[in-house]
C-alpha cells in the first residue's frame, strides 16, 4: 500500500470536514486513541486466503474492502494463542494484533506456511487507531453495521465486528496517523478512557483478559462477539470448540465487575463464602473483567477479592 505525504492528507482532512463530517456542533464529543500497544501483520499472495481460513477461528470468505472480523489462532487442543481484526486493503489481509506479542503470531504463521503462496511481514510503517462516540459513525458516514469497512485516508476504517457501541478501529499510515485524524470533529483522547468503555462493555483485550495456552474462546464471549464461526468447516482448535458449544460445557465467564477502593491485581483470586469463585483480569478505575464461575452468579453471597466487594455485571449482548 502506498503511502502518501502530509500534503495529501491535509486535503482529505479538509474534504473530510465539509463532505463527510458536516456540522457536528450539537453532536456530543468524538474521540479518538492511537492504540501504541497494537500492531500489524500484513498476509499477501494468491493463496494468503486460504491459508488464514484453515487457521483461524472465523470466516475469511466474509472478509473483504467492505468487511472486516474478529476472530481468533488456537492451539490444537482449542485453547487461546492470540486473537484479532482482520481487515482487507488493495488485496492484502492486515491483522490488528497485540504489539507485545506480534513476533510470536509472526512466528506461528510462518510455521504453518509450508509451500502456500504466502507472505507475511510485519507492516511497521501502519499504526491502529479507535475512534468512539454516541455520533461516530454518522461522523464518519460509515455505516455502523458489525464489521462494515472502507477504504480512509491511505488506509482502512470499519466498525468494530464485535459491538458497535464500542465505535470504530482504523489501520491508518503511521507516519501521517496524527495528521490524518486531527480536525475539530476527533478529540485526542487519554488510553485510558477507551479501556474504561471497553471495560464498562465487557470486552477482552488480548492476553490482559485471555490466558495463553488455557482460556476456551465460549467462556470469553467469542460466539456472542462474532469472533467464531461455527459453520465454516475446519480450523486448527476447531474439535474442541464445537464440542463446548454442543456439549454445554462452558462453567465459567469472563465478565465486568466493579469494585470500591483500590486497583485489584490482575490473577487475583475472587472468593465466594471462603471457595474459589474466579480471577480478575484487566482493571482500571473501579471496574475491570473477571473469569467468574457460573454458578457463583446464582448464589447470593458476595463475591469478594479479600476483603473488597466485587460486583458482577452481566453485559447486555451475552448469552448465559
Amino acid at each position: 500500500m502506498a503511502i502518501r505525504g502530509p500534503e495529501y492528507f491535509f486535503e482529505k482532512l479538509v474534504i473530510c470536514a465539509t463532505a463527510r463530517l458536516g456540522y457536528i456542533g450539537s453532536m456530543t464529543e468524538l474521540h479518538y486513541v492511537r492504540l501504541d500497544n497494537r500492531q500489524v501483520l500484513k498476509i499477501t499472495g494468491d493463496d494468503a486466503r486460504g491459508f488464514l481460513q484453515g487457521l483461524v477461528s472465523n470466516d475469511l470468505e466474509r472478509v473483504s474492502p467492505r468487511h472486516a472480523i474478529y476472530a481468533a489462532l488456537l492451539t490444537p487442543q482449542g485453547k487461546y494463542l492470540h486473537d484479532f481484526f482482520i481487515a482487507e486493503l488493495s488485496g492484502a489481509f492486515y491483522l490488528d494484533c497485540e504489539a507485545a506479542r506480534i513476533d510470536d503470531l509472526f512466528k506461528r504463521l510462518r510455521m504453518y506456511k509450508l509451500r502456500a503462496n504466502v507472505e507475511i511481514e510485519i507492516a511497521e510503517e501502519l499504526a491502529v487507531a479507535v475512534m468512539f462516540g454516541d455520533d461516530i459513525h454518522d461522523a464518519l458516514a460509515l455505516d455502523p453495521t458489525l464489521g462494515a469497512a472502507m477504504e480512509w485516508l491511505g488506509g482502512v476504517i470499519y466498525t468494530d465486528p464485535r459491538l458497535s457501541e464500542i465505535g470504530t478501529r482504523a489501520i491508518l499510515p503511521n507516519s501521517s496517523l496524527e495528521i490524518a485524524l486531527h480536525d475539530e470533529a476527533l478529540i485526542p483522547a487519554p488510553f485510558e478512557d477507551y479501556d474504561q468503555l471497553r471495560l464498562a462493555l465487557g470486552l477482552p483485550d488480548g492476553s490482559r483478559d485471555l490466558e495463553i495456552d488455557k482460556s476456551t474462546l465460549l467462556e470469553c464471549g467469542f460466539e456472542e462477539l462474532h469472533g467464531v464461526d461455527f459453520q465454516k468447516g475446519c480450523y486448527m482448535g476447531q474439535e474442541l470448540t464445537a464440542r463446548t458449544k454442543h456439549r454445554g460445557l462452558v462453567k465459567k465467564r469472563l465478565i465486568p465487575v466493579s469494585f470500591n477502593g483500590d486497583a485489584l491485581a490482575a490473577g487475583a483470586e475472587i472468593t465466594q463464602a471462603g471457595k474459589n469463585a474466579g480471577e480478575i483480569r484487566s482493571t482500571a478505575d473501579g471496574q475491570g473483567l473477571a473469569l467468574v464461575r457460573l454458578e457463583s452468579l446464582a448464589d447470593p453471597a458476595p463475591l469478594m477479592v479479600g476483603d473488597i466487594p466485587v460486583t458482577p455485571n452481566k453485559p447486555a449482548w451475552a448469552n448465559f
